[in-house]
């Protein structure tokens, strides 16, 4: 099954319509975009804790690390660059942490309020290799622009 993004934007809309505690949103979102397609083995956010600190956050699937620094990992580069990290092979990615050994592909965005702030970032992971597309970062960036835009605080 692959995600329909139009379905999947429209649902995340209705469901949290309203809602600005940012812990609440994450919970609802890794719990959409877990089920909306099989390529998602690990759906799931790293908060912003502290100074260049990441700690999970809601999330679906097997566990996850606790705590990341900014300075390691795909979900690291993208906290630090506020870039989405799109990675076909984690293996080739230096310094990518091995949460779950079954993680073959990535795609990790940041997420960031109306207001610029870096509430965390959210992270996919596949077990299948190259699994992620430009298209699906793109979708996914356009929902946590609007679920997130309202939070005033992580």
């Amino acid at each position: 099954m692959r995600v329909d993004y139009d379905t999947l934007t429209r649902t995340l809309a209705a469901l949290t319509e309203g809602e600005t505690d940012a812990v609440a949103l994450m919970a609802t979102v890794a719990c959409e975009v877990h089920q909306a397609d099989d390529r998602f083995d690990w759906t799931g956010f790293y908060r912003v804790t502290g100074p260049e600190q990441l700690k999970i956050g809601p999330y679906q699937g097997g566990h996850g690390c606790l705590v990341i620094p900014f300075s390691r990992g795909v979900c690291g580069a993208a906290a630090r660059t506020r870039e989405v990290q799109l990675v076909p092979d984690v293996e080739a990615f230096e310094g990518h942490i091995a949460c779950a050994s079954s993680t073959r592909s990535e795609l990790v965005l940041p997420v960031m309020t109306g207001a610029g702030q870096l509430l965390g970032v959210f992270d996919i992971d596949s077990d299948q290799p190259d699994a992620f597309t430009e298209a699906d970062a793109e979708a996914l960036a356009m929902i946590l622009t609007a679920t997130f835009r309202d939070v005033t605080e992580a």
